[in-house]
């Protein structure tokens, strides 16, 4: 039986991957600001959920959180940074306060929970660390830059976990999710920037209506991508990264095709800016 820890589990993807973990027959922990909108729907499960309060920005309630879970099932076997949300908005109409706040949740306050489970995790040479990051994390446009500002940052910070603590028996991917179909691109989980520019309607303004116009009909499907991840922490060798969704898969590939473009076009200069060996000049 595995043991989850997951956070931002009150709706959306985190609510659906308590699901999925508790209806594979696993513990779970759903660590959420308010336990009181903690859905009371979910069948009983015999004990194996137990829901904290945690607000990722506070470092000491992610050490709290933590304790009591390995108080009540002993170990975590599965950390899942799903807590955060957006910002839309061009880059110059978002406050320096709109990105601080934002990153104190998706960044920081990713890294006070990594930081409170790894010596649980070191401790037993064991576990899987899952980020859930976005497809926004690997390719980026107009309107949400700073979210994927943010969700780059956590791309960035997987690679580097994974290389420290591969030797340690613990895993770590980051899952890049399209667009699902929850209530994201609500106004409370995506915020927009409160300054807006006439001359970006075109680009991050259109964006923002593009996010309106497609609210609770993304492609997604959470369900099934709660299943994938619950699949994910049962495999042996899982990927550092996971796409999942056809839009994200799209996405990808095309900026890798774009990067490999330019990285030929360019190639030539790239390289001009190394010294010169000895073997060049002789």
């Amino acid at each position: 039986m595995t043991v989850w820890f997951i956070t931002g589990a009150s709706r959306g993807l985190g609510l659906e991957l308590v699901r999925a973990a508790l209806a594979h027959g696993d513990d779970v922990v759903a660590a959420v600001r308010d336990p009181r909108a903690f859905p009371d729907t979910l069948p009983d499960t015999g004990g194996n959920l137990l829901v904290l309060p945690l607000d990722v920005t506070d470092e000491a309630q992610a050490r709290t959180a933590v304790a009591g879970a390995v108080e009540r099932f002993g170990r975590i076997d599965v950390l899942v940074n799903n807590a955060g949300y957006g910002v839309v908005g061009a880059i110059e109409e978002t406050s320096g306060d709109e990105v601080r706040a934002l990153f104190e949740t998706n960044v920081f306050g990713l890294l006070n929970v990594t930081r409170a489970v790894l010596p649980v995790l070191r401790a037993r040479r064991a576990g899987h660390v899952i980020n859930i990051g976005s497809v926004g994390g690997f390719a980026q446009g107009a309107g949400s830059g700073i979210y994927g500002a943010s969700k780059f940052a956590l791309e960035g910070i997987t690679e580097a976990l994974n290389a420290e603590v591969a030797a340690l028996g613990i895993k770590v991917t980051v899952v890049e999710p399209g667009q699902l179909r929850t209530d994201f691109f609500d106004p409370s989980s995506l915020r927009p920037a409160a300054h807006a520019i006439d001359d970006y309607a075109q680009t991050a303004g259109a964006r923002r209506a593009d996010f309106a116009r497609t609210n609770h009909r993304q492609i997604g499907d959470p369900v099934k991508a709660a299943q994938a991840v619950v699949a994910l922490a049962h495999t042996a060798e899982p990927p550092l990264r996971l796409p999942l969704g056809s839009d994200s898969v799209a996405r990808i590939e095309a900026k890798l095709a774009h990067v490999a473009g330019e990285l030929g076009a360019w190639r030539h200069v790239a390289l001009s800016t190394d010294h010169e060996t000895a073997e060049a000049r002789a």
